[in-house]
């Protein structure tokens, strides 16, 4: 089965079903005879970034998201205001410090918003590079970043 029909299938199975887990998936579309690996899957769900939602007591089900800019910029702008603490620059790097352990989902969310200047950004636990082409970039970084984490 091609990807793009395997994709549609996925996005089918987790809008008819509460799919929890990907070996749960795995085993759904081996029974529609598509015949796939976890690894597979694995791949998938990142190429169409499935999230997962609490549903029924707290377990978590797999959905998809049709790219809503409204939706998925509201969900970006939450994250970075919870998990944003402070911000400097140096020549050429905007560092961002985050709270202990969102660093990678403040920079997920910074890349997503494609802020104008961010070449690209690297998160480790609690801090992010971003490499900025000029000053100017960084300050206008800085500013859009400053008007969306006061906006509370």
């Amino acid at each position: 089965m091609k990807k793009t029909s395997r994709h549609a299938k996925i996005i089918e199975l987790i809008g008819k079903y509460n799919i929890e887990t990907q070996d749960e998936l795995v085993y759904r579309l081996n029974e529609l005879g598509c015949d796939v690996t976890q690894s597979t899957i694995s791949r998938d769900i990142r190429d169409l970034k499935l999230t997962k939602i609490s549903y029924e007591g707290g377990k978590q089900k797999y959905t998809y998201q049709s790219h809503n800019t409204e939706v998925l910029n509201e969900k970006y702008i939450r994250v970075l205001k919870d998990g944003f603490v402070s911000m400097d620059t140096a020549p050429g790097l905007l560092v961002v410090k985050t709270v202990s352990g969102m660093a990678m989902a403040v920079a997920a969310a910074i890349d997503a918003m494609k802020m104008s200047g961010i070449i690209g950004s690297i998160a480790g636990d609690d801090t992010i590079m971003c490499a900025v082409k000029t000053t100017e970039d960084a300050r206008a970084v800085m500013n859009s970043i400053n008007k969306i984490v006061k906006h509370a």
